[in-house]
């Protein structure tokens, strides 16, 4: 099933490959595609877990928008950033 979240704090390709990383690591996803024009994380599951890439997303410093941009998780998306871009 393809599922599309909106996240924020995406600012680069550094952080387009982090996230891809560390989301294609869930079991039962695949085709992860991150597009920095318009904040979103496109892929395919084969079960629910919505809540898992969410979480993923959250400790990345990447909440989807519906949650609180907290200064700690803008913090940690440069980390995740900077993660992105030397791997």
């Amino acid at each position: 099933m393809e599922k599309l979240f909106f996240i924020q704090n995406l600012k680069c390709g550094g952080c387009a490959n982090t996230i891809k990383k560390e989301i294609e690591q869930i079991e039962g996803v695949s085709n992860v595609i991150v597009n920095t024009d318009d904040d979103s994380v496109k892929l395919n599951s084969v079960n629910d877990v919505d809540l898992l890439i969410v979480e993923r997303l959250n400790k990345l410093g990447y909440p989807v928008i519906t949650e609180e941009n907290t200064i700690l998780k803008k913090a940690k998306s440069y980390v995740s950033c900077m993660i992105g871009r030397v791997s």
